[in-house]
């Protein structure tokens, strides 16, 4: 029951993150085990091994239907073995022998799991059921916010705004420029993923395909495996111990931590705006900003979208830190983490959903921007003095820093008095006049 549930994500945001669910869930890992299982077992049958030459391939069909078809009753049933055998791939083992039982396949069974240890499995199918999450799930959901912004950006790409650096004003800027910014960043993000391989480990008890040799020593048991990974769609690690080591993993998640991190800069950027009054936020029917101030619409989606990120991010941490570090040929450390890995991208769905929304609600609030602007024509500063110097006009910094720094207000009228004293052409004034808060904003 979602009251009752520990974690927000099986409970307050069930819903939102109900996709991953077949990927990160118990019944998911068991899933994609028993996936690996079957394909080992097919492959082997497709070498073939000699034992296994008879097996009639109108059989595959009816293989693959025990993960294609696999069910929650299934899921409980491995458990249930589990619950025996203390051990969870061990488990699978079982159960798909149990199936198995009565079918044509029933003499070739101990060729289940044949030479493997439990990591070969787990090894392989973290990393797929990982890669298709992404694929189908994960990274639309970035694409989408890169989307939004893109068309954001081109809604709003001539509007005039102040700029701030350390919070004061300066040189304006255009509204869409700054939200190609984050549409350039994300980008970058999202083809670095690309290079990222799916790693995968596959090779025996601590690496080196010790039974498998023993068992039948002409066959190139590297080469097996190395096609047999990628049939996945995997790269399989060439020098492991029993386990993987993770080191693209950590890659993966440090990726996608700067890809949170990029919008965590957005949401407070987009955060402080409001603030600023340069966006409103489109009210929905019944919906309360504030339980004592009834005037409020506070910028909650950006809020949440920053606090999920900032969890997701602790967690990609530990991950991409821990994982890479096994004492000898493996401790069992990376199976329990290992568990956690579809906690931060639920964390992540969770905060880019709130982010889409909160973009969708923003309305342009041009008057307030344009106030800014009209308030802060000291900004113009800089473009007149760089004129001036063009010109060879004397000193043309410090004497725009005199005229800015007096304690009195820097208006249209005081530039205009400026330009009119300066001892330069009419040509040259003339173009002076057309630098403004509105149209000093650069290319």
């Amino acid at each position: 029951m979602s009251l009752t549930a520990i974690s927000p994500i099986d409970g307050r945001y069930a819903k939102q993150v109900s996709a991953l669910a077949p990927y990160f869930s118990e019944l998911g890992l068991i899933r994609y085990r028993v996936r690996i299982e079957i394909e080992y077992f097919i492959a082997l049958c497709e070498l073939p091994l000699p034992q296994l030459a008879g097996v009639d391939k109108a059989t595959y069909p009816a293989l693959r239907a025990l993960y294609e078809q696999f069910s929650e009753e299934d899921a409980q049933r491995v458990k249930t073995i589990e619950a025996t055998t203390n051990h969870d791939v061990k488990a699978v083992e079982y159960f798909i022998k149990e199936k198995l039982k009565g079918l044509s396949v029933e003499p070739f069974l101990e060729f289940i799991h044949f030479g493997l240890t439990s990591q070969d499995v787990n090894n392989t199918a973290i990393p797929l059921l990982l890669r298709e999450a992404l694929a189908e799930q994960i990274e639309p959901t970035y694409r989408q916010i890169y989307m939004r912004l893109q068309e954001l950006a081109n809604q709003w790409a001539d509007v005039p705004m102040l700029a701030r650096t350390h919070g004061q004003p300066a040189s304006p800027t255009r509204l869409g420029k700054e939200l190609m910014v984050y549409c350039e960043r994300l980008e970058k993000q999202l083809l670095m993923l690309v290079d990222v391989p799916a790693a995968a480990k596959f090779g025996g008890a601590t690496g080196n395909f010790n039974a498998h040799k023993v068992a039948y020593p002409d066959i190139d048991w590297q080469s097996f495996g190395n096609e047999f990974v990628g049939s996945l769609g995997l790269v399989r690690s060439q020098f492991t111990t029993q386990i993987e080591h993770y080191d693209m993993l950590a890659a993966l998640f440090d990726n996608y931590k700067r890809l949170n991190t990029i919008l965590i800069d957005l949401d407070r950027d987009v955060w402080t705006y409001v603030s600023m009054n340069y966006f409103k936020q489109k009210i929905k029917e019944g919906e309360v900003g504030s339980s004592a101030m009834p005037h409020k619409v506070n910028p909650i989606d950006f809020e949440n979208s920053e606090g999920n990120l900032g969890i997701a991010n602790a967690i990609f941490e530990h991950l991409s830190a821990k994982l890479p570090v096994s004492r000898l040929q493996r401790d069992l450390t990376d199976s329990t983490v290992l568990r956690n890995i579809g906690v931060p991208f639920a964390h992540s769905v969770i905060a880019l959903n709130a982010t889409l929304k909160g973009l969708n609600k923003l309305e342009l609030n041009q008057a307030a921007i344009n106030a800014d602007l009209e308030a802060n024509w000291a900004v113009v500063a800089e473009g007149i003095q760089t004129v001036l110097r063009r010109e060879g006009y004397p000193q043309p910094y410090e004497a725009l820093k005199a005229l800015t720094r007096k304690n009195e207000a820097i208006t249209a009228s005081t530039i205009s008095e400026f330009i009119n004293g300066l001892d330069v052409s009419d040509a040259i004034k003339s173009e002076l006049r057309t630098i403004t808060p509105f149209t000093y904003t650069g290319v």
